[in-house]
């Protein structure tokens, strides 16, 4: 996925999309969040290591330290923008119905992906615009009803903020109702940390 290609699809968007937020601070800026506690390290998503195997540059690199991304009102825009235009580009798809398998971890290329395809197209348009990889987490969760699911965390100064292809508005991790199971690594995205209690990673659910 090119860079031009990338500056196309977010200018065809006009990058001016109408997404609720939360409520805003009087500087603009989202009112400060918490932090996710982790725990220890844990089984990698099978899900990652294929995506891994197919798609091997995305994955190569060496660790990094950690970093945070700082929230300004500018940073702010660009994941309101970014997480709006994706949700409401692609059509949501089961894995089975989209490739004939259970569960596979893609870039939506086709316009057709499920929850984990719109993390991953997200991370990656955040990435191109200069976000720090070690701040954008792909996080795996339980929702209301105990199904799996996949968010974007992404851990800033101001405390960590949720983007779910599930609704528009980006959410502090802790008012969103799900369940943290698991997420990668701040310094490394091929080693996951658990978080909270460790529990056996949910089957995920097409959403």
């Amino acid at each position: 996925m090119s860079r031009r290609f990338l500056v196309q699809v977010l200018g065809a968007a006009g990058l001016a999309l109408a997404v609720c937020a939360p409520v805003a601070a009087a500087d603009g800026v989202w009112p400060k969040a918490s932090y996710i506690v982790v725990g220890g390290q844990t089984l990698v998503p099978y899900g990652w290591v294929d995506f891994c195997n197919r798609y091997s540059g995305e994955c190569n690199g060496r660790a990094l330290p950690a970093m945070d991304l700082n929230l300004t009102a500018k940073t702010q825009k660009i994941l309101e923008k970014i997480n709006g235009w994706v949700n409401s580009h692609v059509k949501s798809t089961a894995d089975q119905d989209h490739w004939g398998v259970v569960d596979q971890w893609d870039y939506p290329s086709d316009g057709l992906g499920d929850c984990e395809d719109y993390v991953l197209y997200k991370r990656r348009l955040l990435m191109e615009e200069g976000f720090p990889r070690e701040a954008l987490l792909v996080t795996v969760v339980k929702d209301e009803h105990g199904d799996g699911h996949a968010v974007l965390t992404v851990k800033t100064n101001q405390g960590e903020y949720v983007l779910d292809n599930l609704r528009d508005q980006i959410r502090p991790w802790s008012q969103t109702g799900y369940k943290y199971v698991k997420r990668q690594s701040q310094t490394d995205q091929n080693v996951w940390v658990d978080i909270g209690e460790p529990t056996r990673a949910p089957l995920m659910v097409s959403r």
